[in-house]
């Protein structure tokens, strides 16, 4: 019986996809709900799973095709011929063997970009993919093979030549054309600035009370909560919901020439990925408890960096909250994720001299900029919404008691 695989429905928002990699060729049995091919839209990699056991009998469209929402991708004939067919399509597969020469046609873009961000040769990848196309799989496995090689012997380096000192009669340069995530991520950005009117304020918080209140708590808290850490970033997502009650402005967006005012905070959180930044959505976060947030917050992260968040996850937001710190940020000014028209930027914790009751006392200092859109905040109520968060923040009991 032959099943038609299609791509998944995709929502309003997105248009297309991009085939991305294809785990599996034609020929090859798949069983019921193994990863058969990957899509990359503008947002997010969608996986296609396999419906039911069987083999894969054609394949619609390649990697680097343009799809539709449940567009055909592969025929797949359903029955217990896939455990066999493997083995059967071994004698004619043509694998590439190492230090044979690899032409662009056999490197798929997920694994062309491996290839060049790590500096590797194709030739010495074995390519398993139909007519010995090197999937990412096969990059991937390469790498992990190369990390577990023990290292060269103190003679064998000391006979490689040393490299000239000086400037090198080479200038290399190499050219990757953009994921489609990043094309996207660069052209939001770029509207950002041209179609808002973005201003950004600062203010400094002392850390001290909260991270005395995180030391005091955070073993029971994770004992409690089934080992959900007690971070910073639920401080400041529930400290962003209060604030932002506070002054609606600031939770609502611009739609045509209407100011649209959102009765709810939906808070989203940015998140790095290999593929570029991504922003997930914590949804009524307003009602969620500190643990709540902190456990949803690291529950997207590792979806995020395993391409399993979907599009429900990033659609949506009123408000965003962006943590440079971590890497080690001292002062930014984030860019709005229209169409919300505030951000708030967390910054990295640093020891700094402080006047505190005529004394100068060393507190643990944290820069904050809410950086906003001036067509419908004043920086008046700008000003007012980032000191309101510094003042929930330096008494973190506020936060529970909504002072």
């Amino acid at each position: 019986m032959a099943i038609e695989i299609k791509a998944p429905a995709f929502p309003e928002s997105v248009a297309d996809g991009e085939i991305a990699t294809w785990h599996k060729g034609e020929g090859d049995g798949v069983t019921r709900d193994e990863l058969i091919v990957e899509i990359e839209t503008d947002k997010v990699v969608m996986e296609v799973l396999a419906p039911e056991d069987g083999v894969i009998t054609r394949i619609h469209a390649q990697e680097g095709d343009t799809v539709e929402s449940e567009q055909l991708l592969a025929t797949l004939e359903q029955g217990a011929a896939a455990s066999a067919a493997t083995p059967a399509q071994a004698p004619e597969a043509s694998e590439q063997k190492p230090g044979e020469s690899v032409g662009l046609a056999q490197l798929g873009p997920a694994a062309r970009q491996l290839i060049e961000e790590n500096k590797l040769d194709a030739g010495s990848i074995s390519g398993t993919g139909k007519g010995g196309r090197i999937t990412k799989e096969d990059v991937l496995n390469h790498l992990k093979s190369a990390q577990a090689k023990p290292a060269a012997s103190p003679a064998a380096v000391a006979a490689v030549p040393a490299a000239p000192v000086g400037p090198s009669s080479e200038r290399v340069e190499k050219r990757v054309p953009m994921t489609r995530m990043r094309a996207k991520i660069a052209e939001r950005l770029l509207d950002a600035t041209q179609q808002t009117a973005m201003l950004s304020t600062f203010n400094e918080v002392n850390m001290a009370p909260v991270m005395a209140l995180r030391s005091k708590y955070k073993e029971q808290f994770e004992k409690i909560h089934n080992g959900t850490r007690l971070g910073f970033m639920g401080f400041f997502v529930k400290a962003a919901c209060e604030a932002l009650k506070r002054f609606p402005a600031v939770n609502a967006s611009i739609d045509g020439n209407d100011v649209v005012y959102h009765g709810y905070q939906d808070i989203g959180v940015a998140v790095s990925t290999e593929n570029g930044l991504v922003v997930p959505v914590l949804r009524d976060a307003d009602f969620m408890s500190l643990a709540d947030v902190e456990a949803a917050i690291r529950d997207l992260g590792i979806r995020a960096k395993d391409n399993k968040l979907t599009i429900d996850d990033m659609t949506g937001g009123t408000f965003t909250v962006t943590n440079g710190g971590v890497f080690g940020s001292l002062l930014s000014t984030p860019i709005l994720n229209p169409p919300q028209t505030g951000i708030l930027g967390m910054h990295k914790i640093q020891d700094r001299p402080m006047a505190v009751n005529g004394q100068v006392v060393i507190q643990p200092m944290m820069y904050l900029a809410l950086t906003y859109d001036h067509r419908i905040i004043d920086g008046k109520t700008a000003v007012q919404f980032l000191v309101a968060i510094k003042d929930l923040i330096e008494d973190p009991a506020r936060i529970l008691l909504q002072l």
